[in-house]
């Protein structure tokens, strides 16, 4: 199961440029609440919910998720996590939601070059979760109240985060003296 959703506020969004991003296309069905759980850190992660919902430029997509810039997190199986750009098909994800979690394999893995949005968070403990994200309206966020689109995203807003301890070694957490930003 997915460690406790904790609110956070959106204390940052910047536009960073051009960079990969990563889908993951799945061989199921997710629902317009399910996701996968992404960070910049290992401090934490946002849960990326699936494009399970008409947008006004993308038809909706049930089986992918757009995890973001491809040297992001990706929180796997075992509490271990991936990079975005070495998963590949076959590969099993953790689908999260807030009631719960399953498994699912990847069937494609998708990778473009577009605009992404530099997206940071602090919970009411001062634990900071950031991740970066591509400027589209079919990428939504999980907060306590339902999706949010991270066009609409702004400063003051609350998200679902899932917090982590920092340090890891080949997706494994470690207990080593490792700094990240």
């Amino acid at each position: 199961m997915v460690d406790a959703y904790v609110d956070a506020k959106v204390t940052q969004i910047k536009k960073i440029g051009q960079g990969t991003r990563v889908c993951l296309d799945f061989i199921d069905v997710l629902a317009a609440d399910e996701g996968v759980c992404v960070g910049n850190t290992g401090h934490g992660y946002v849960t990326v919910l699936s494009e399970n919902r008409q947008t006004d430029t993308y038809p909706p997509r049930p089986f992918r998720v757009n995890v973001g810039a491809h040297h992001q997190y990706v929180k796997g199986l075992s509490q271990a996590t991936h990079y975005a750009t070495e998963i590949k098909p076959g590969d099993v994800i953790p689908i999260y939601s807030l009631n719960g979690e399953r498994e699912v394999s990847v069937g494609r893995v998708k990778k473009e070059k577009r605009d992404f949005f530099w997206i940071e968070a602090e919970t009411e403990n001062q634990a900071v979760v950031s991740t970066t994200l591509q400027q589209a309206d079919s990428v939504h966020l999980l907060t306590p109240n339902g999706p949010v689109n991270v066009l609409d995203l702004t400063i003051g807003a609350t998200i679902c985060v899932v917090l982590d301890t920092a340090g890891r070694h080949l997706g494994q957490q470690i207990d080593e003296a490792i700094e990240e930003q």
